[in-house]
């Protein structure tokens, strides 16, 4: 397989990245190792400051994607080593079979029949789907997949006599890749800090604890609950919910750097409740709030609502009513040193960002938080979005652009 620029990750920064690079006129492979593309965002309600859903931008890189043939979308595949040097890279790539052939038609009648069921991965755990499924309502490509861990393959294969299209292959294999290219763009973003480490916060103990990207996924309209925020052990409106800031993050116990995002994600979601349920209360904890830039305006706004309660203070502990399944959140005050306590229905913790940067066989260095570093660097390997550092949406389209000159340089200079 032949490519100018290897792009390894689908989110907003890797897809920045390849669809600048191609649209000025370069090959370029674009590996995902989700069954889909889009990245975190693809699960998003909406972004914040303007509050506006991720559909409408999601689908404009979807759809230039797939009309760009210089752009060939790789999904299900991982790099198992790099080679060479800046101008000729050997990239090896293994592309996990999807069962699926592009003949489906997303009519959903395997999914019908099968009698095995997963955890729902898109949904961070919170429901079931099928051993065969669609990733999501807008997945780029629009093609069911199946879990092959979950999967009992010939053993049931009742997909296949279902499909009247001919689509499902129970016996496709692995398939290796070579590819030869001038540069490589790393946008392999990130995965949300383990929210069960957090003990003394409650999740995993307490029912009604979850963390915040879950919290986008309920107020999602394609999430487990249809967009309607309720209570995961009884199903209940939330009337009440806490949103606790620096869940594990600017800690030498877990993350000891600040996620960037935390503060503003959980305005935003105070908003979803809000909206919702005008009765609804909500108190937000935090140790200080970070809103830099024009984002200031975001928090003053959301500030002004007077059933949001902003309080200064390091949650300490998360204790739950057996009885009723509400929480009780103990903090000290960073400003008068008292105990604060609150009851409520629902607490989110604000988990921050881990990087996801491997690349088997190259010298990507990390800084001390495990981010990955290109400064100074010009070995035609380039790092854009989250996989560098915290940012935003925003700033990870600009950075994935950025990238994408770095690696037309290079072909350039080569």
């Amino acid at each position: 397989m032949k490519a100018s620029i290897l792009v390894i990750g689908s989110g907003m920064a890797g897809m920045s990245a390849a669809l600048e690079a191609a649209e000025a006129g370069h090959d370029v492979c674009l590996v995902e190792k989700d069954a889909s593309a889009g990245g975190r965002v693809a699960r998003m309600h909406r972004f914040f400051p303007k509050l506006c859903p991720p559909i409408c931008g999601l689908e404009l890189y979807f759809r230039r994607i797939r009309t760009n043939p210089r752009i060939q979308l790789l999904t299900l595949a991982q790099v198992e080593k790099v080679a060479g040097q800046r101008g000729s890279f050997q990239v090896t790539l293994k592309v996990q079979p999807r069962y699926v052939r592009d003949t489906c038609t997303v009519c959903g009648e395997c999914a019908a029949v099968c009698p095995v069921e997963r955890s729902d991965e898109f949904n961070y755990g919170m429901g079931k789907t099928k051993a065969v499924y669609l990733p999501h309502g807008m997945a780029m490509p629009m093609l069911y997949a199946i879990d092959d861990k979950a999967c009992l393959g010939e053993e049931c294969s009742k997909c296949v006599p279902a499909c009247r299209y001919d689509a499902i292959d129970l016996t496709m294999q692995p398939q290796t890749v070579e590819l030869n290219v001038g540069s490589i763009v790393v946008a392999t973003g990130w995965q949300p800090y383990d929210a069960e480490a957090l003990e003394n916060l409650g999740f995993g103990r307490c029912g009604n604890v979850i963390s915040n990207v879950m919290m986008e996924r309920l107020a999602a309209a394609d999430g487990p609950t249809g967009g309607r925020i309720l209570r995961p052990t009884d199903g209940q409106e939330v009337k009440s919910v806490a949103f606790v800031q620096c869940a594990g993050s600017r800690d030498e116990n877990h993350l000891p750097y600040c996620s960037a995002v935390c503060c503003l994600a959980s305005l935003k979601q105070a908003t979803y409740v809000r909206e919702q349920n005008p009765d609804a209360r909500v108190s937000l904890f935090f140790m200080d709030v970070r809103a830099p830039g024009r984002y200031e305006e975001f928090y003053r706004r959301v500030q002004k609502d007077e059933a949001v309660e902003v309080l200064y203070g390091k949650v300490a502990r998360v204790e739950e009513d057996l009885g009723t399944g509400d929480l009780m959140v103990e903090a000290d005050s960073s400003v008068t040193g008292a105990k604060i306590r609150r009851s409520v229905n629902l607490v989110v913790l604000a988990t921050g960002m881990v990087p996801g940067n491997e690349l088997p066989g190259a010298d990507l260095a990390l800084d001390a938080y495990g981010f990955a570093s290109s400064n100074g660097r010009d070995d035609g390997i380039h790092v854009a979005g989250v996989a560098k550092r915290p940012m935003d949406v925003a700033s990870s389209v600009r950075d994935g652009t950025a990238a994408a000159l770095k690696a037309i340089r290079d072909l350039g200079r080569n």
